[in-house]
């Protein structure tokens, strides 16, 4: 792994754990973001599952920048050891912007939101899935443009910096692309939101792929400036 690719991700985690209003919310995103179990984390480090966990949920002083240091470099090793897949993905983030015509907008929360909280604010009707979970962000998209102009590695950047997120999809006629474009790529959002279509008319299928990535669907008929308005005007 390139060193300078490496300190850079370092320092973006690093930085964004330290300066959080909830360190111990940040510190989950990424680990969770880094599809590394507590235990695995916990071991590399040396200490008990339940520092990790205490960190997590505030229940431990929040850690100073030494110890936020040691827990990136853990991430980090440990992703490694396994082919450096989620570093590469993160890494591209920090090198390469988005296609011209792709991204309506994107944003990363401080802390994470409620699901259904970001569901009402953009008028969403539930498809499948839950919507008592939590996110870390959000990516408004252009359908067809995201489809026909990205590489399933470029599709990739769509995901901000964590998958915990909800993508929304616009002006989309059967819902039936963009799942299939997610389904074929390594990374799996939290939500999609299709919007310009009412729950009766997405495909059947998309309902089943859903399911077997584990991936809430919503609708919305909100026009996209005004659920990029009302995203923006959240203080969330």
């Amino acid at each position: 792994m390139k060193s300078g690719m490496r300190s850079q991700l370092a320092e973006k985690m690093a930085g964004e754990i330290t300066l959080s209003d909830s360190p111990g919310q940040a510190l989950k995103k990424w680990r969770v973001s880094f599809e590394i179990a507590p235990g695995v984390l916990s071991e590399r480090l040396g200490v008990s599952p339940s520092v990790i966990s205490d960190y997590e949920g505030g229940r431990r002083k929040s850690p100073g920048t030494a110890i936020v240091g040691k827990i990136v470099d853990a991430i980090l090793g440990i992703d490694e050891e396994s082919g450096g897949r989620h570093i590469q993905q993160f890494s591209s983030m920090l090198y390469a912007g988005m296609d011209d015509g792709v991204i309506y907008d994107m944003h990363e929360y401080a802390s994470p939101v409620q699901l259904m909280q970001f569901a009402e604010a953009i008028g969403c009707t539930l498809l499948c899935g839950s919507a008592e979970q939590m996110i870390h962000g959000y990516t408004v998209i252009n359908s067809l443009n995201a489809i026909l102009q990205l590489s399933s590695n470029e599709f990739n950047r769509i995901y901000g910096w964590s998958t915990e997120r909800a993508l929304v999809f616009t002006n989309v006629s059967t819902g039936k692309s963009p799942m299939v474009a997610i389904r074929v790529t390594p990374f799996k959002p939290r939500c999609v939101v299709l919007q310009g279509i009412e729950a009766p008319d997405v495909h059947p299928i998309v309902e089943k792929m859903a399911e077997r990535d584990r991936i809430t669907v919503m609708c919305t008929g909100m026009e996209i400036d005004k659920i990029v308005s009302s995203l923006r005007d959240k203080e969330w």
